[in-house]
């Protein structure tokens, strides 16, 4: 399934990495596709969309 999260706060590579790894820390078969310009994550999981943003959030990251 697709989910897709609004992301505020993510400003390098790093970020990118932070989150992608926190999504895959679920689903290790997860697709991840950021557009940190638009603040936006895009996540093709199976897992509940509250516990793909709040594994986001535990990061530091303002999900939306």
């Amino acid at each position: 399934m697709k989910q897709q999260f609004e992301v505020q706060g993510m400003t390098c590579g790093h970020c990118e990495r932070a989150v992608t790894e926190a999504v895959k820390g679920l689903d290790p078969q997860a697709e991840v596709i950021i557009d940190r310009p638009a603040g936006k994550v895009e996540v093709q999981t199976g897992q509940p969309r509250e516990a793909v943003a709040q594994a986001i959030r535990e990061e530091g990251y303002t999900v939306q």
